[in-house]
């Protein structure tokens, strides 16, 4: 480990009002190279998913509705992702508290409305691709969740490679999609449910 760097899992005190709601959300205790690499990574991912989308004939072909969600979808995915790898997310969602497994199963159930989205509106009403991702989301998690601690962080990775490869093989979707899964099952399966030891640097704290 770095000299600069120290093991910090306490979970700061977070303010009243909105900025408290929203670092309880987030994860209070955000450093500000996290930030930066946070804003700069959904800048750089989201001009690179608006690239692809727009190559692939997508925006030509979609209505506006339906571009305009599946941009929205996009950018919460790699927000998603970003925000639940950081190290205040871990601090946050993994603290000793009776009621955090609650709270992150609901946070990934909640993400049942974007499979419903992408699967009844984008996809033009496909029920057996909305079952079946469903029923991995909630099947994963699971694994997951009651993983013992040490194995926590391979699961993951089996239930999320199982995930992707399914989608890829037996649930396709139109190549101008097929980041949705991958991003999907990363933020939720792996970034969101895996805990980790974060070091935190001591110029941060």
């Amino acid at each position: 480990m770095r000299n600069d760097l120290r093991i910090a899992c306490e979970t700061p005190a977070t303010p009243p009002g909105l900025v408290g709601r929203l670092e309880r959300f987030t994860g209070p205790g955000k450093s500000r190279s996290e930030s930066i690499v946070e804003a700069a990574g959904l800048v750089g991912c989201g001009l690179l998913l608006a690239a692809g989308l727009w190559t692939s004939g997508a925006a030509a072909d979609w209505s506006t509705v339906r571009l305009l969600v599946v941009a929205l979808v996009g950018l919460d995915l790699i927000g998603g992702v970003l925000t639940n790898a950081t190290n205040a997310a871990k601090r946050w969602y993994h603290r000793a508290d009776p009621g955090v497994r609650r709270a992150r199963l609901l946070f990934v159930a909640a993400h049942l409305a974007h499979l419903a989205v992408m699967g009844l509106f984008v996809l033009s009403g496909d029920g057996a691709w909305t079952l079946a991702n469903s029923a991995l989301l909630l099947g994963g998690a699971a694994t997951v969740e009651f993983t013992p601690l040490d194995l926590k962080r391979p699961a993951a990775m089996a239930v999320w490679m199982a995930a992707v490869l399914i989608n890829l093989f037996w649930l396709p979707a139109p190549v101008e999609l097929a980041w949705f899964a991958p991003l999907f099952f990363l933020k939720l399966l792996v970034c969101h449910l895996v805990p980790e030891a974060p070091p935190v640097r001591r110029r941060d704290v």
